[in-house]
């Protein structure tokens, strides 16, 4: 067939002698044999037996489960052809085993999607706020870039306001430490495009735990700018509450709590080390551009890592799944020269 070159991995490498014994002992094209080293990634596994076993015992939904790394699984949790590229070319190909980095696979992905992702707004645990001094019934419009990044983009979305929004829950403490810049009693934020808000009252349910907010705004700061120039140093996102749609995000952890599950002591199982909390689900509020989320197209929810629309979704229900979040280990370990 005129095949010239035979790649396969290092396990084949015994093989070879015996290879070339029988291509030369029957006088047939002899193919030139060059072993490589296996693609392994810490804190998953690669063998298709365990991943079989994973599935067949359900410690997965199946092979296309976004925790698993295998081409439906990476594509369902919202990995690109480009950032797979990209890690594989990173890595290289040696002839010594070695274990990549899964936040180099995460970092290659954050790399493709900040160019071209488009970005929008979702609360993953939504508190209300209510701001007092907004008018009841009054809703405003804003047009939000949809490309920030990418100042050749122009396309934008309507983003509505109203006198009641969600914002994170993270975004509010009612005792705030040092360097917490967010919202708390009598301190001002900027809502991202929006107004300053500046927190005025707390309201807690018979267990002390924080339901709802008070607020007021300053309506001279329409655009998230005041004229006045003084400067906030917290912005945070946000969603009117009159408009949001509920939703599912699937928020995804390491597989396994160790970083070599192939590794375990004599007698363990590598499935003991599977992650229980590798899945989380979070009921969020999404603003009205995500309505229409196109499958397999990846979205940036502002300050909280890249999404994509699973397969799970409904029209009165849908369902996204993190790719990755925002923060980026990989870089942050390159800048420290480890």
């Amino acid at each position: 067939e005129g095949i010239t070159h035979s790649l396969c991995s290092l396990e084949f490498e015994d093989h070879r002698p015996l290879y070339d014994w029988y291509c030369d002992a029957l006088g047939i094209h002899h193919p030139q044999q060059i072993e490589f080293s296996r693609l392994n990634i810490n804190y998953t596994v690669m063998s298709k037996r365990k991943f079989s076993q994973m599935v067949e015992e359900g410690f997965v939904t199946g092979w296309d489960d976004p925790r698993m790394i295998s081409i439906a699984g990476l594509r369902r949790r919202g990995y690109t052809p480009e950032a797979i590229l990209n890690f594989i070319e990173q890595n290289g190909i040696a002839k010594t085993n070695s274990v990549a980095d899964v936040a180099l696979l995460e970092y290659c992905l954050r790399q493709d999607l900040e160019a071209k992702a488009p970005r929008t707004m979702a609360v993953l645990n939504p508190l209300k706020v209510v701001i007092e001094n907004y008018p009841e019934g009054q809703i405003e419009e804003f047009n939000v870039p949809l490309y920030p990044q990418d100042p050749e983009r122009t396309e934008s979305r309507i983003l509505p306001f109203s006198r009641e929004i969600y914002i994170e829950r993270e975004d509010f403490m009612e005792e705030p430490v040092r360097k917490y810049f967010r919202l708390s009693p009598g301190k001002e934020v900027r809502l991202i495009k929006a107004y300053y808000i500046t927190c005025t009252g707390v309201i807690k349910n018979d267990n002390g735990e924080v339901i709802e907010l008070r607020a007021t705004y300053d309506p001279e700061s329409r655009g998230g700018m005041s004229p006045d120039g003084r400067r906030v140093k917290g912005t945070i996102h946000w969603v009117s509450a009159e408009h949001a749609k509920d939703a599912i995000c699937r928020i995804y952890d390491r597989l396994f709590t160790v970083e070599n599950p192939n590794n375990v002591p004599e007698g363990e199982s590598f499935l003991m080390y599977i992650n229980p909390k590798s899945l989380t689900e979070m009921n969020a509020k999404i603003e009205p551009y995500l309505f229409e989320a196109e499958a397999g197209v990846q979205y940036q929810f502002m300050r909280k890592g890249y999404f994509i629309q699973d397969k799970d979704s409904t029209p009165e229900k849908p369902v996204f799944n993190r790719a990755v979040a925002l923060r980026d280990s990989w870089a942050k370990m390159q800048k420290r020269g480890k």
